[in-house]
């Protein structure tokens, strides 16, 4: 872990993985679940791929050292915890991770929770060179936004927490983000510790993500 500070003053903990001279960063934002081990082991997956990757822990700003697990308590927890954090926080947070990267161009990857926080990065900042969410709720309340960015888009087919008109009114709004539905996929898809996990989705989904990457981070 790093020790990061953001504009305001704040101090987070960040997950580091890759090598630090790598050309080219990725932030890698939580579910609701903290930065537990599934975020630590996408964080490092994504390193391999010659990547430096910062993981901030968004909970910090409500409670240190939060790691959760997939129960139905742990989602209450996490939901109760991402409320108390404001959105000029998260945004902070997600700036100094790519001030941390000193100049490299930088992408930015959000799963679930940090699906939106990636559509943020994209439309509330000017940091980051590209941005990918998976399964985010809320972009669609946030479709009117402007990208600074582009973006890519991973949705499941049959995921409850986000409906079909949510996602038909974001590629309405948005015709050349690519937006990518899985059918059958339920939310959380690519999270092999929930019961929702489809390998063969989650392999597509990152296959695609890191094309989208390797495109624009040049």
């Amino acid at each position: 872990m790093l020790k990061l500070t953001a504009a305001d003053g704040h101090q987070f903990d960040a997950f580091e993985a890759g090598n630090v001279n790598a050309p080219r960063g990725l932030v890698v934002v939580q579910e609701i679940f903290g930065v537990n081990r599934h975020m630590r082991a996408v964080s490092e997956r994504l390193a391999g791929f010659g990547y430096r990757v910062l993981s901030p822990a968004l909970f910090d700003r409500a409670e240190r050292h939060v790691e959760l697990g997939y129960t139905p308590e742990d989602a209450q927890r996490g939901m109760a915890l991402r409320g108390k954090i404001p959105e000029a926080g998260v945004l902070a947070d997600i700036e100094a991770c790519a001030a941390a990267f000193a100049g490299k161009p930088v992408g930015i990857i959000g799963y679930c929770w940090g699906g939106a926080v990636a559509w943020l990065g994209a439309t509330k900042t000017q940091s980051f060179k590209a941005a990918v969410g998976w399964y985010g709720g809320g972009i669609a309340a946030m479709k009117d936004l402007s990208l600074h960015c582009p973006a890519q888009l991973h949705f499941g087919g049959e995921d409850s927490h986000i409906p079909m008109s949510d996602v038909q009114s974001i590629e309405e709004a948005h015709p050349d983000v690519p937006v990518y539905v899985y059918n059958g996929a339920q939310h959380g898809f690519g999270c092999e510790e929930r019961p929702s996990y489809s390998a063969k989705d989650a392999e597509l989904a990152e296959l695609r993500s890191l094309a989208f990457f390797a495109e624009h981070l040049r």
